[in-house]
């Protein structure tokens, strides 16, 4: 099959699906006095499915509308992971080029560049899914932004508009592995003098929504770390449901999905709605976050109607603008 390639942001006809998106090169050479960035995540339908629901294209409308200077995709972009039939190589770049035209094609048009994060249903590293890791590598080519470090597209980190991005590679249960965690450290400490620093990961550190309060990282360690070197904003997916927490000194974002499955957060009756996120950052490290409310997008979830906090075996994460600024 005739697949589009994308290097630098021009599209060519080629043999497989490369899709690094590096920034616009003014984009790079600027530093805008707050930076816009738009947060999707879990956008995938059920397993297998090639192209996405009418939620996700009125949310990639939505977000060229809004016009950020970045949007961060915090993995489950395509329907991966299928055990049985497991799926082949031309399923998944079926699911890619899907991708790449419903999702990647109107941001590139529009110049906002995009930050892959993998995910359990487009990269797992659980045993049995290493092709749909190795399509994901092959997937997103060549980075197009400069000075990239880590080990692209799985984990990585780059600075842009002054403000530290790393990506994380954490698709499966459990803490990060010791090596990843040595990088992570030596990148936040790297990163010391920009105005954030924020990291994104598919797994939350902590359960955000009733059904997967195990599906989570559960690494105190990394929580520890994250604080120590002064990360501002931990944005995460998985868990379909849109929470703005705060806890270990630093803001803890889990993402509502735009796909299939809205999850209810922990200790609420009524799932959480289709949303994704619009983190604004200022030239003094302030954040503001907020999420857009699908079937259109054009409502703003007002944070009083989330729950004060989340609350399990005796963690607990507050929401964000509850937080008493103490650390907690």
């Amino acid at each position: 099959m005739r697949t589009r390639r994308i290097v630098g942001g021009v599209v060519a006809i080629g043999c497989a699906l490369l899709v690094g998106v590096g920034p616009p090169a003014a984009a790079s050479a600027q530093t805008a006095p707050v930076l816009r960035v738009a947060v999707i995540s879990d956008i995938n339908s059920s397993y297998g499915t090639i192209g996405y629901s009418p939620e996700v294209t009125n949310a990639i409308r939505r977000i060229v509308e809004l016009e950020p200077d970045l949007v961060i995709g915090v993995g489950d972009l395509i329907a991966g992971q299928r055990s049985s039939p497991r799926l082949e190589r031309h399923d998944l770049e079926a699911m890619w080029e899907a991708f790449l035209a419903q999702v990647l094609d109107p941001l590139r048009t529009a110049g906002i560049p995009f930050l892959p994060v993998p995910g359990n249903h487009d990269a797992s590293a659980s045993s049995g899914f290493e092709l749909e890791r190795t399509v994901y590598r092959k997937q997103w080519g060549t980075p197009g932004f400069p000075d990239l470090s880590g080990d692209y597209p799985f984990y990585y980190a780059l600075r842009l508009h002054d403000v530290l991005f790393v990506v994380l590679d954490a698709t499966t249960v459990g803490p990060l592995s010791r090596a990843q965690k040595a990088w992570l450290d030596a990148v936040l400490e790297s990163g010391i003098g920009a105005r954030a620093r924020v990291v994104a990961a598919h797994l939350p550190i902590h359960p955000i929504t009733r059904g997967r309060e195990r599906e989570t990282l559960s690494d105190a360690n990394l929580e520890a770390l994250l604080s120590r070197r002064g990360v501002d904003l931990f944005l995460s997916g998985h868990h379909h449901g849109f929470f703005p927490g705060f806890r270990a000194g630093f803001l803890q974002v889990s993402q509502g999905c735009l796909g299939s499955g809205p999850r209810r957060l922990i200790g609420e009756s009524s799932p959480t709605p289709k949303s994704f996120t619009l983190v604004e950052i200022g030239l003094d490290g302030k954040i503001r976050v907020e999420a857009y409310a699908g079937p259109e997008f054009e409502t703003r979830i007002d944070p009083r109607s989330l729950p004060p906090e989340i609350r399990f075996e005796g963690v607990a994460l507050w929401r964000a603008d509850l937080a008493d600024g103490s650390g907690r």
